[in-house]
């Protein structure tokens, strides 16, 4: 709860995915009194609320943003702006939820207060199970539509073998699933495949696990945003359900 009383939600970036959840407030699908935003380009920011009619305050930094008191912060920027505002936002116990899990490889963060989405994939209950129990190989296939990776290549092409970690790090947009994993599965190493595909219109991961007890099939086909053929709508629609969860939460 904020200082009036009102439960707020505060938005850190107003792209593709930032524009979905706000419109999911909009609808009431997360049900909130107040929604802030902020955006490093301020006009993204205005623009977002002058299409909206729900109460929405813009805000020119981060500080103004916590001064605020939301319940939830959902980060949906990019790995630079998780990285240098995740530490600030759990030391006023917000609650976070991580978009850009990219970032979150590179910090050792240990609170309850940083929550990371299923994002594009799912099945991660399943994983995170059996990292308990041990975890032999996790293997991630990514493909893409060429426009997705900036390319033009017309046929199928591997742009990509290595870690989630370096995957991560040089397709910072494009591969939070492959962040997502690791994170999951950690200490386990999750090697990835990145294909760029012209046959495939929508982002496609299929990842196999062996682990203790048996073996994982998973394979998802998601259509990508319209505005941001990077992102699977799915990855917003994760972050809508999980916000939902956590206003829920202490209500």
């Amino acid at each position: 709860m904020g200082e009036t009383g009102k439960t707020k939600v505060g938005l850190v970036g107003c792209g593709a995915i930032g524009t979905l959840i706000a419109e999911a407030v909009e609808r009431k699908l997360v049900v909130c009194d107040e929604l802030i935003l902020y955006d490093q380009d301020e006009k993204k920011a205005e623009k977002l609320k002058s299409s909206l009619r729900f109460p929405v305050v813009v805000v020119a930094s981060l500080d103004e943003l916590l001064r605020l008191k939301p319940k939830v912060i959902v980060e949906a920027a990019s790995q630079q702006a998780a990285r240098e505002y995740v530490g600030r936002i759990v030391a006023e116990g917000i609650d976070l939820i991580v978009m850009s899990t990219g970032a979150l490889l590179g910090l050792n963060v240990q609170s309850s207060k940083v929550h990371v989405p299923s994002g594009a994939i799912g099945g991660l209950d399943a994983l995170s199970s059996a990292a308990v129990a041990g975890i032999d190989e996790v293997v991630l296939t990514s493909r893409k539509n060429p426009r997705a990776l900036e390319m033009n290549n017309k046929e199928a092409k591997i742009v990509y073998e290595g870690t989630a970690e370096e995957a991560a790090r040089l397709y910072p947009r494009e591969m939070n699933v492959a962040a997502t994993l690791a994170l999951t599965v950690k200490p386990a190493k999750v090697r990835v495949q990145v294909v760029s595909d012209p046959k495939v219109q929508r982002n496609t991961h299929e990842f196999k696990v062996k682990w203790r007890f048996g073996e994982m099939f998973l394979r998802f086909a998601n259509d990508p945003h319209p505005e941001n053929p990077r992102t699977s709508a799915l990855a917003a629609w994760s972050a809508i359900r999980l916000l939902q969860t956590l206003l829920l939460k202490d209500a």
